[in-house]
């Protein structure tokens, strides 16, 4: 398994590094433009990258729990709880000289998987960086479902599921590298 990569997203507009492993769900199936997905090999660990329309009309904290309770209801989550909100240090991003506003937000949403009836609680870490110069939030999460749902036997170690420090990574390192992405500024 190869190690942590730096990696082009949207064509190369952007890059990051993501945790050993990581397939690109569009090898496997269609995602949206506007979206980079990619799974672990062996949990049901996975990583979504998106480029959203700049919600303007939420600021701070309440930012971050709007485009959380926006993916519970487009998942149709059955409920939706936040555990914790807390603001992201800029300095601590690669995209701080465009990134005016960053959070970071952990909870639990009540889904079921496609065909399934049965919802289980996932843990979801986003990230919420905010362009506002591209009228873009960039908008990151880990989804966690419960004990990685799939068996971690001796055959699956060569890699282990996915911490919150790759996911911390993933948003650390995401650089912008052209801008002409969000159209003429």
């Amino acid at each position: 398994m190869e190690p942590n990569r730096n990696c082009p997203l949207f064509g190369g507009a952007f890059s990051a590094i993501l945790p050993t492993g990581a397939i690109d769900v569009s090898d496997l199936r269609p995602v949206p433009d506007n979206q980079e997905v990619f799974c672990h090999p062996v949990t049901d660990q996975s990583l979504i990258i998106e480029l959203l329309e700049l919600q303007a009309h939420v600021q701070g904290e309440a930012a971050a729990r709007y485009h959380f309770e926006d993916v519970g209801r487009v998942q149709g989550a059955r409920a939706v709880h936040v555990l914790s909100v807390q603001p992201l240090c800029l300095e601590n991003l690669s995209l701080r000289g465009c990134c005016q506003d960053a959070w970071s937000l952990s909870g639990k949403q009540q889904v079921a998987k496609e065909n399934q009836q049965v919802a289980k609680d996932v843990t979801l870490h986003q990230a919420l960086l905010r362009l506002p110069q591209y009228q873009t939030d960039l908008l990151l999460t880990f989804n966690q479902p419960p004990c990685h749902s799939r068996s971690l036997g001796p055959e699956n170690l060569s890699c282990p599921p996915w911490s919150l420090s790759n996911f911390e990574q993933l948003v650390t390192s995401l650089t912008l590298h052209d801008p002409n992405l969000f159209g003429p500024q």
